[in-house]
């Protein structure tokens, strides 16, 4: 920010010089779609980035998501996690996004006790929900939810840092979009920061980063949308200063089947969706930690949930559970705006 003027007096007279305009930032926002969910991107210019380099660096951020879905995407036959797949048993050589993600769900699969899994995969066609939901939704058999949960393990992964190359048990399937979204929102942070960005929002989904403050000082908000409630209707709020967001719901992908719910977010130690919560909201220094995050607390509940997130430097959870009721860890002591309770219903 430049705001100075300078004086001088030579023999004979003097002359000002006139004071050097005082910076405006200008915002630019951005949509689009990625990774099967929409994009939201809103960024400040800076005093050496223009309107028309930040949305050059919005446009690099979002190349480069798309080129990491066509890594990390399951549902991309020509994805280096469907090669992974398609040669389980047999080692398999991943480039270094890959590895990374990889590393970090193993990580979280041992701190959540299995409860964030990646080889839930397994699971995957039985259940059908969002696009795949069939006219009348059915449950899959018993027999076979119980077949296919016992290849769920993350512990037989094998992942050989120093060959770069992961090795799955034979009969095995891994997906990573518990973590994978954060991680590419991570990625996309870091363009823009690169670029020399300070002041910006990326949003994917329910994935996103607030990165600095606004011109006038204000945080990024983010609104914790209501279980029940109509889509858009919050009845909580986090301010986001260089923190990641991210939240795990039961109402995204799901159908009624008499008077229960059934969703999209898998135990995988049951092989049926999780039971003990609503919807998780998870605050934390990065999007693949959120992201990761929320899983795990959602399918383990409240208490085993809110004390994985203590656990973790600098994570903070927000639980509505299963009977409406909402906690949080002690990170959210003043960071929570609670509007109103969240909604009741099925």
């Amino acid at each position: 920010m430049i705001a100075s003027s300078a004086h001088s007096e030579p023999s004979g007279g003097s002359t000002a010089v006139p004071s050097a305009e005082k910076f405006q930032a200008q915002r630019v926002e951005h949509k689009d779609t990625a990774m099967g969910t929409s994009l939201n991107f809103v960024a400040y210019t800076a005093p050496a980035v223009n309107a028309q380099q930040t949305r050059s660096a919005i446009a690099q951020a979002i190349a480069e998501m798309r080129r990491l879905e066509q890594l990390l995407s399951e549902w991309q036959d020509s994805s280096e996690v469907s090669r992974v797949n398609l040669r389980a048993g047999q080692w398999v050589s991943v480039g270094l996004e890959t590895e990374t993600v990889l590393e970090r769900s193993l990580f979280a699969g041992k701190i959540s006790e299995g409860a964030f899994d990646i080889t839930f995969h397994a699971l995957g066609d039985l259940w059908k929900f969002g696009s795949a939901q069939d006219a009348k939704p059915q449950l899959p058999a018993a027999a076979e939810i119980q077949k296919r949960r016992a290849r769920v393990d993350y512990r037989r992964i094998e992942l050989d840092r120093t060959r770069h190359r992961v090795r799955l048990g034979k009969d095995q399937k891994i997906g990573l979009g518990g973590i994978a979204k954060g991680f590419i929102v991570d990625q996309a942070v870091r363009l823009l920061r690169q670029a020399g960005l300070s002041a910006f929002l990326v949003q994917a989904g329910g994935d996103l980063y607030g990165a600095g403050r606004k011109p006038d000082g204000s945080a990024w908000i983010s609104g914790i949308q209501d279980p029940r409630g109509a889509q858009g209707s919050f009845f909580a709020t986090i301010e986001l200063e260089d923190h990641a967001f991210s939240t795990a719901g039961d109402y995204a992908r799901s159908f009624l089947i008499d008077g229960k719910r059934f969703h999209h977010i898998i135990d995988p130690r049951t092989g049926y969706p999780a039971t003990a919560s609503r919807s998780v909201t998870v605050w934390a220094n990065d999007a693949t930690t959120a992201d990761m995050v929320d899983d795990a607390v959602f399918i383990l509940g409240q208490q085993k949930g809110l004390e994985l997130a203590d656990s973790i430097e600098g994570v903070g959870v927000v639980v509505v559970d299963s009977n409406n009721a909402v906690w949080t860890n002690h990170r959210m002591r003043g960071r929570l705006n609670v509007l109103r309770p969240p909604s009741n219903g099925l």
